[in-house]
């Protein structure tokens, strides 16, 4: 049996991705080995860490599609699925799958200042997760480029425009 690390979800031997949280388990080795938390927002310095110009785009990959979203520095662009009522995300995942992969209503947030840009989780249901690993809720933690951010079971790829 292999335990996922990141959910606790049992599986068969020789799985690849977790049947419960989706996991990529060839994966965590390496994100394991980096995690080099030192920092006030617990970024993992010295690989790979990436800063943003002011005039960077970041670009956000769901799936097959590739949309470039404006967050300006010191604004915060919630991520999240439209409701009937109150203030909706400035990122709605409800075409994306949204509701079915359990993606709260204000699930998350990136947030820009001082060239980097940090992801924060809302206390959502079904948790934020930067390369595999659970953000405890409320607690920033730098993105790099190429991270990968799953909203419940959303997966979504981070990158810096670099053009």
């Amino acid at each position: 049996m292999i335990v996922c690390p990141s959910c606790q979800h049992q599986m068969p031997e020789g799985s690849i991705f977790c049947e419960e949280c989706g996991l990529n388990l060839m994966e965590v080795t390496a994100t394991v080995q980096f995690d080099l938390r030192t920092d006030e927002f617990g970024a993992r310095l010295g690989v790979g860490t990436e800063t943003l110009a002011d005039d960077q785009a970041i670009i956000v990959q769901i799936g097959d599609t590739s949309q470039t979203i404006d967050v300006l520095p010191g604004a915060e662009f919630v991520l999240g699925r439209a409701a009937s009522s109150g203030v909706p995300p400035d990122l709605d995942l409800t075409v994306h799958g949204g509701v079915d992969m359990g993606v709260s209503r204000r699930h998350a947030a990136l947030r820009r200042g001082e060239g980097v840009v940090s992801l924060v989780d809302f206390e959502s249901t079904n948790g934020t997760f930067l390369n595999g690993q659970r953000l405890a809720a409320n607690r920033p933690q730098i993105v790099r480029s190429g991270d990968e951010i799953r909203l419940g079971k959303l997966a979504i790829s981070i990158y810096f425009d670099t053009g």
